[in-house]
């Protein structure tokens, strides 16, 4: 079938327009006129192969770091059987939404990822409405979740911290939010340096992740010596939250599962930045989240057997499960060595996601879809990336971080919210793509598989938008209610009512004509 490049753009929804500033340009790859044929001026530098886009998206994912810090969801939703069968269950759930992801990114790459592709997926007379809304909803999740990995590299840094000091120093929920502001600082920071650097350290993350992984799983199997068994691993229940029958409580420990491989879209918002994105981008989503579900389940095992009595985990002075097992499995040495390994791999988690986030704003802005889009859509001449985006992300994850001075309730509601925003923010362009038969596939699909595997992300992941809004323990308290339906709510309502306020009076879905022309003016600015 056609390019995207080579399709009509008459076949596109009313108002469609290709900004004409480089059009004709023979200098121009394939991938710059797919993007002009798609609706925008390419700005970015196409830095990012095969082999550094898979690396990103691996680093999004960090399955060693971001295991560690979200392990305590299905310890408490059961122990060692809720552990091992949630990532089974919800992890397969993930897959199929990554993948449905990846196929829809191979037709529509763009910087403006699900959201973007709204534009072609749902009839004409909706789609101002819905990408406004998905375009809010992707933004809040984007923002909760690298203000929730800011959060735990923090976390994870002090419970080092804790261990070298054999726990006499229990970190506060101060210390946390000072670490993090200066790490958010510190990333940011990272992320204004143009995208050829950035894609030198993305290149290098896997072989340092998997080599830690790796590391971390065969020291445990060395160490620990009276290690559970298989049996044990995959049939002891233990529930502790009240709920009843008790194995809906199983249904709380797929939020790690989800909460680790959700963000396959961020891959998708450097398409703009990668050479052959309708491949390169796919492929790299693919392959990572299946990489990712299949070495989770093998450190989720290792780490069951060797962890002993799960209660001594879940009351660690550290307050991180894991990084206890591994002190008392391997010793104060090794645990404070893997530990920091894991904050490390955090950082290479947070990097990359600040990076997606920004040019979530940079895209959003682009469409006008965002107050003062003039400043966040400017791009630097001396970098080729969106800076004043770059720092705007880096408040925004500040802000949502500083709510857990006041509570850790408010704090966990916020993070909590953002598994359920991006899981919301997905399944509206899959769904649309089921229903109303607008998709023309790109090079990279999943040919007779694709309704199906469509189907069970939009099944699957509507159902856990919803599981994940409940209370994890009965009976409910003020300190342990999950707030997440109250945000979600907030976040809904303010969407909705500034559609109807402001929106609906000169959104018209993403570069209208008018937003194009003012988008090339803004673009030629320097920061």
């Amino acid at each position: 079938m056609p390019s995207i490049s080579q399709r009509p753009l008459a076949s596109r929804s009313t108002g469609d327009t290709t900004p004409t500033s480089s059009s004709g340009d023979d200098t121009l790859d394939e991938a710059d006129k797919t993007l002009e044929a798609l609706g925008y001026t390419p700005v970015f530098k196409r830095e990012f192969s095969t082999w550094s886009s898979f690396s990103f998206a691996m680093s999004i994912s960090g399955v060693y770091g971001t295991l560690m810090s979200t392990w305590i969801y299905g310890l408490q939703a059961g122990g060692a059987a809720a552990i091992m069968w949630s990532w089974v269950i919800g992890g397969a759930g993930a897959w199929a939404l990554a993948l449905s992801i990846a196929e829809i990114s191979s037709a529509y790459p763009s910087s403006g990822a699900m959201y973007f592709t709204l534009k072609f997926l749902a009839p004409d007379n909706q789609v101002a409405f819905l990408c406004w809304i998905a375009g809010y909803i992707n933004l809040v999740g984007t923002v909760t979740g690298s203000a929730a990995t800011e959060y735990a590299s923090s976390q994870m840094l002090l419970a080092a911290v804790s261990i070298i000091s054999n726990f006499t120093f229990v970190p506060t929920t101060n210390h946390v939010v000072a670490v993090m502001a200066l790490l958010t600082v510190f990333h940011a920071s990272i992320n204004t340096l143009p995208t050829v650097w950035l894609n030198r350290l993305s290149s290098g993350y896997v072989v340092f992740h998997v080599s830690v992984l790796v590391g971390a799983c065969a020291t445990l199997l060395a160490q620990k010596r009276d290690k559970h068994t298989f049996e044990y691993a995959f049939t002891d229940f233990s529930p502790t939250s009240g709920w009843s029958p008790p194995g809906f409580a199983f249904l709380f420990g797929c939020l790690t599962p989800a909460w680790i491989m959700t963000s396959a879209d961020s891959t998708a918002r450097i398409a703009e930045e990668s050479k052959d994105p309708s491949r390169v981008i796919p492929k790299a989503i693919a392959n990572a989240t299946t990489f990712t579900y299949f070495i989770g389940f093998l450190f989720n095992l290792v780490l069951v057997l060797c962890m002993g009595n799960p209660l001594d985990l879940i009351h660690s002075p550290s307050g991180q499960p894991v990084a206890q097992l591994f002190f008392n499995a391997m010793g104060r040495g090794p645990a404070i060595f893997f530990t920091l390994c894991g904050f490390l791999v955090m950082n290479l988690v947070a990097i990359p996601g600040l990076q997606s986030g920004s040019r979530t704003i940079f895209a959003l802005a682009r469409d006008d879809l965002l107050p003062f889009s003039n400043i966040w859509k400017r791009i630097s001449r001396r970098t080729q990336t969106p800076i004043a985006a770059v720092w705007v992300y880096a408040a925004l994850e500040i802000t949502v971080n500083l709510l857990g001075l006041a509570s850790n309730t408010a704090i966990s509601a916020v993070f909590n919210v953002c598994t359920v925003a991006l899981n919301v923010s997905y399944v509206i362009p899959i769904a649309c793509k089921l229903l109303y038969g607008r998709f023309e596939r790109g090079p990279w699909h999943l040919g007779r598989w694709s309704a199906t595997a469509n189907l069970v992300a939009v099944g699957w992941n509507g159902f856990m938008a919803v599981i994940f809004f409940f209370p994890t323990n009965l009976p409910v308290t003020p300190e342990n209610m999950n707030y997440a339906i109250v945000v979600f709510v907030f976040v809904m309502t303010f969407a909705v009512g500034f559609w109807y306020t402001h929106g609906r009076h000169f959104y018209t879905g993403p570069l209208t004509q008018a937003s194009a022309r003012r988008y090339e003016r803004a673009v030629m600015r320097d920061v």
